[in-house]
């Protein structure tokens, strides 16, 4: 993986992981244990989530830029579908605090999709490719006589 790729990765990993800390803290005082636990599968879920999505757009961006915004569309779109699902699916578990992994995975969703936003205005990318010396140099054509 690049270094931009990776640093980007980062950007948004991180704060998205600090603010996991945050609710799964804040959690375990409201809701104890269990608060706890749901709020670090909540974080769990959604940097995985997030963090393919993101080195899947990435990947695409490279390969087929044509498609970079309709695929980056569709991605979000299938990643809170999916987010909605995951709530749905554990809302009535008894293994861990529902409340807290509902609330968390927004928190935590809104945290990644701010990062994301944040590293991509602070990353320097280059909007024109810069051509090499080489092409610079105008052929000879014609006769030299």
């Amino acid at each position: 993986m690049p270094s931009n790729d990776v640093r980007s990765l980062l950007q948004t990993a991180v704060p998205t992981a600090a603010a996991g800390a945050i609710a799964a803290a804040v959690s375990a005082a409201v809701a104890g244990g269990e608060g706890a636990l749901g709020a670090v599968v909540a974080t769990l879920v959604v940097i995985l989530f997030m963090g393919v999505g993101l080195v899947v757009l990435q990947r695409t961006a490279k390969s087929l830029p044509q498609l970079f915004q309709a695929m980056g569309l569709m991605l979000y779109t299938a990643q809170l579908l999916l987010l909605f699902i995951f709530v749905a699916l554990f809302k009535d578990t008894t293994l861990f605090n529902p409340k807290a992994f509902a609330i968390t995975l927004v928190a935590t969703t809104l945290v990644w999709i701010a990062a994301q936003a944040r590293a991509h205005m602070k990353a320097k990318i280059l909007y024109v490719e810069p051509e090499s010396s080489e092409a610079q140099k105008p052929k000879n054509s014609g006769s030299s006589s």
